[in-house]
């Protein structure tokens, strides 16, 4: 079955080392928390607000091992008054589980984004 996970996780500001950390921990907590290796992500979208520039969320997730995963990285759009400084991704994954088992993970100040799901 392939289900969606939502993630997102708010980064300290616009500066790489910044964003590959926020991402990396994003990206573990989402395999960690569904039981999931690498084998089982289809493909993962990642998003970033368009205050954050200095470098691709993909990159993370590449070096946490997503060698053979698709990833695109994309901007979100530029919503007044929006939560800045937030990377989010939703992953596309091959797993046999209903969909209410699925975890989505929200995490620092990006647990307002969806405080109905975050965990």
């Amino acid at each position: 079955m392939v289900r969606a996970i939502r993630g997102a996780i708010q980064v300290e500001g616009n500066d790489r080392n910044a964003i590959l950390a926020g991402v990396t921990e994003l990206v573990t907590e989402v395999m960690g928390r569904n039981n999931l290796t690498t084998d089982d992500v289809i493909s993962v979208i990642f998003t970033a607000t368009p205050d954050l520039t200095a470098e691709f969320p993909a990159l993370a997730a590449r070096k946490l091992g997503f060698h053979d995963v698709p990833l695109i990285c994309a901007s979100e759009i530029d919503v007044p008054g929006a939560l800045p400084h937030v990377v989010r991704l939703m992953a596309h994954v091959d797993v046999d589980r209903p969909r209410h088992e699925i975890q989505h993970v929200y995490l620092r100040g990006a647990v307002a984004l969806r405080v109905d799901i975050a965990q």
